[in-house]
């Protein structure tokens, strides 16, 4: 079931904006004031909020920036019986989905609930599924308790709260790309793709190739552009494996990525 919390402390218009909401088949919850509302929305799982601009305890328009920084996902549309540019701007500024003047409401609010909950509902499926890949590859998913392994992980913390390179040292299955994977993961790049490349798996031109890619042209058989794993990776995190069997002339074309973050295909 879908939820909207209508606050408002008109009780009439309240009432029935709730009635005409619920005939559309959501599920509605009602408040008086800020205080009232934020406590429906610890208690239920909100996905939308109509909200009127002035209320005994507080403003919509501040509300709106309040409700999204503790529930990202909750679509706000704020009401006002006067409605002004600055009021509507500074709503949209705040995270509100959109901006109503009561009256005009009646045929619109329904439509753009619709618009809203949408919206709602794909980012809590996100959500859902980005604690999912975090449970799966993030540090929970790394087990040990010696004091070695848990100052490793604390480092890595660390680390994933960086927009930096890192270098990860160990033997082969001590367990370094599942590292990689948890920074990925507690960083903020998590949302971008995570790709890792076993360095030592291709010979020199073609693993040139697979991290540069290459134009159209650019050798026989080139018949169209190629992307490479860097493009892949753009905003996300590139793990290169086993990079000490890379040969000496491409780790030098990659320093030059690490230092500039630019390159040519």
């Amino acid at each position: 079931m879908s939820n909207v919390l209508v606050i408002d402390d008109e009780d009439n218009l309240r009432k029935l904006l709730a009635r005409v909401i619920e005939l559309e088949g959501y599920s509605v919850f009602q408040a008086g004031t800020v205080k009232d509302g934020m406590k429906l929305m610890s208690k239920e799982n909100m996905h939308a909020v109509i909200s009127d601009v002035k209320l005994p305890d507080g403003n919509g328009v501040e509300l709106a920036g309040r409700i999204k920084k503790e529930y990202p996902w909750i679509e706000i549309i704020v009401l006002t019986a006067y409605g002004t540019i600055a009021d509507g701007v500074k709503a949209i500024k705040n995270g509100a989905f959109d901006y109503l003047t009561k009256g005009e409401h009646q045929e619109k609010i329904i439509p753009l609930l619709a618009k809203a909950m949408e919206k709602a509902l794909l980012q809590q499926k996100v959500q859902s599924l980005e604690s999912r890949l975090h449970a799966k590859f993030g540090f929970p998913n790394i087990l040990g308790q010696s004091k070695v392994l848990q100052k490793a992980i604390e480092l890595a913390r660390k680390v994933a709260a960086t927009d930096t390179n890192v270098l990860l040292l160990g033997e082969t299955g001590t367990g370094k790309e599942v590292f990689a994977q948890a920074i990925h993961y507690e960083s903020l790049r998590k949302t971008k793709p995570f790709v890792a490349l076993n360095c030592s798996a291709f010979p020199k031109d073609l693993l040139e190739s697979e991290l540069f890619g290459h134009a159209e042209g650019a050798f026989t058989g080139a018949v169209k552009a190629k992307k490479g794993y860097i493009e892949e990776a753009h905003d996300g995190t590139l793990f290169l494996d086993e990079i000490g069997e890379m040969n000496i002339d491409l780790q030098a074309k990659l320093l030059r990525i690490f230092e500039t973050g630019e390159y040519y295909r």
